[in-house]
């Protein structure tokens, strides 16, 4: 499998600028991701040559959410190497959140010990909880009563979210997502934490028909398809129940609210992290 290795510039550059440029890459395809230890000096990014284009590229990166940011870049071909293990060794590393849970890869033998422990084999740069969004999710199921409650995992990824909200007493979880490949490394996580009544199918919101009512919707995708989607959740929600969402920028809030709302959402609270938000609403009647 052949790469190309792009070298980007940011001006200025933190450790936050270039986890939300490995985001808005992520959109374009690129998989692969070496930040600068301390966020100045250029990230390295890899993509599949065969999934290069540059009319995407160009289009993410002239949509970057934060102003005042210019970004160059170059690119060469890519020496053969396992690209994923690059990033797993360079950037993956053990994850606290609030204290209480801590998300470790299988190649990690010194992780912290926490109230909640996750172990997953992390394919991906975006599922293992260190990007603000997924971190967010985390969070909030932290902090909600997941007792007995029916969860619902829409884009599960990693199926990070629904192992922990079934390991904080949801009686049943929910996991789908249309990429087969996440599918495949949801159950193989599933395992690896040795988690029950998760069931993991392959679709998108046309799954839905015939499944519910659920309680809690968890729902870390992009703003166009939360939008697009949101009255298909709507529809498999009891009464009362909460839909957490995330996976957009905070200027998305306005547009994802009014739609909440316009499906019988109230909107309880948002949080916002590194320009990326994270909103949680309520069913009404």
């Amino acid at each position: 499998m052949k790469y190309l290795q792009f070298t980007f510039h940011l001006q200025p550059s933190t450790t936050d600028l270039q986890d939300v440029l490995c985001a808005v890459l992520g959109e374009a395809g690129f998989d692969s991701f070496e930040p600068a230890d301390d966020g100045r000096g250029p990230l390295q990014a890899y993509i599949q040559r065969s999934e290069y284009d540059a009319a995407a590229l160009d289009n993410v990166l002239a949509s970057f959410p934060v102003p005042g940011v210019t970004i160059s870049h170059e690119h060469r071909e890519a020496e053969d190497r396992d690209w994923n293990a690059v990033w797993e060794e360079n950037y993956f590393k053990p994850l606290v959140v609030d204290d209480r849970c801590v998300v470790s890869g299988t190649m990690h033998h010194d992780a912290p010990c926490a109230e909640y422990n996750l172990v997953i084999d992390p394919r991906m740069a975006f599922g293992t909880g260190h990007h603000a969004t997924t971190a967010q999710m985390l969070s909030e199921i932290l902090q909600t009563d997941m007792t007995g409650r029916r969860v619902l995992d829409m884009g599960c990824g990693t199926g990070i979210l629904g192992i922990l909200a079934r390991m904080r007493g949801a009686s049943s979880v929910l996991a789908i997502d249309n990429d087969e490949w996440c599918v495949s490394n949801t159950l193989d996580n599933i395992a690896l934490n040795a988690t029950d009544k998760i069931e993991v199918r392959l679709g998108d919101a046309n799954t839905l028909t015939g499944t519910g009512p659920f309680d809690i919707v968890l729902a870390n995708i992009n703003r166009n398809i939360l939008i697009a989607d949101m009255a298909a959740y709507v529809s498999v929600m009891s009464p009362g129940a909460l839909l957490f969402t995330s996976g957009y920028y905070t200027d998305d809030l306005p547009a994802l609210r009014a739609c909440a709302e316009e499906n019988g959402l109230r909107l309880v609270r948002t949080r916002e992290r590194d320009h990326w938000c994270c909103t949680l609403f309520k069913k009404e009647g």
